[in-house]
């Protein structure tokens, strides 16, 4: 949240009444994308139109600042709101859990960041600095001349992503490192479309927990889900 509101607070939004909030919504802006972080509602406060109000408002920021495509992932009940908005489908992300190792792990080498960042526009199609920054910064970083992954600590457990390879070797070799020392629980946002990130977890005992669907709006992102293999998330799916 801290990440958000100071990269970009015109578009996290609140809706209150009476001085109690009733439901949020955040979002960030890349180069020439965005993303629609969490839009929550209060159950009680529900089916009064305070979702698609914040959900408005947070696209009329995006597009004020300049944003050509917005992002989203969705779950079954929010998808139909967002389809109502224009949003349209282009994967799903699947939610893969499973164990690391304990211990201290290996000490990452230095990574040169603007490798990440290119990585990661193959993938995604648009620079995102503040993120990669933000994500990468708070973990671990592992890296390559041609991939990278990032092992983020959540009280839940160890998150990884975003995680990006242009070469599907260097993606297992910065898996396996990743997982030494990971902790017991582990989890990833994979795109669905990546069948050799699939295929790698599963061989390491990963198994699909949840899934939700990427949906945009606005211009055809140039989105490629060979070169992602795990989201940034920030801790929840997204």
């Amino acid at each position: 949240m801290e990440f958000l509101l100071r990269s970009f607070p015109q578009g996290c939004l609140v809706q209150r009444e009476a001085g109690r909030a009733l439901g949020y919504i955040t979002s960030v802006r890349h180069e020439k994308s965005g993303w629609i972080g969490n839009l929550l509602v209060s159950r009680e406060a529900r089916r009064r139109g305070i979702g698609k109000t914040l959900m408005e408002s947070a696209l009329e920021a995006l597009t004020k600042s300049g944003v050509e495509t917005v992002w989203l992932t969705a779950s079954v009940k929010g998808a139909a709101l967002y389809r109502k908005l224009g949003f349209v489908a282009i994967d799903s992300i699947n939610r893969w859990v499973g164990e690391g190792r304990v211990g201290p792990g290996p000490t990452p080498a230095p990574v040169v960041m603007e490798t990440v960042r290119q990585v990661d526009r193959a993938g995604w199609g648009d620079r995102r600095d503040l993120l990669l920054e933000s994500t990468c910064g708070r973990g671990r970083l592992y890296g390559s001349s041609k991939a990278f992954i990032c092992s983020q600590p959540w009280e839940e457990g160890t998150q990884l992503g975003p995680w990006g390879a242009l070469v599907e070797s260097q993606a297992q070799q910065l898996l396996d490192l990743a997982l030494s020392g990971a902790g017991v629980q582990v989890f990833l946002d994979v795109p669905a479309g990546n069948i050799a990130a699939a295929a790698l977890l599963a061989r390491r005992g990963f198994a699909i927990r949840g899934s939700n669907t990427l949906m945009y709006l606005g211009a055809q992102p140039s989105y490629d889900p060979n070169r992602i293999f795990a989201l940034a998330s920030m801790g929840s799916m997204g």
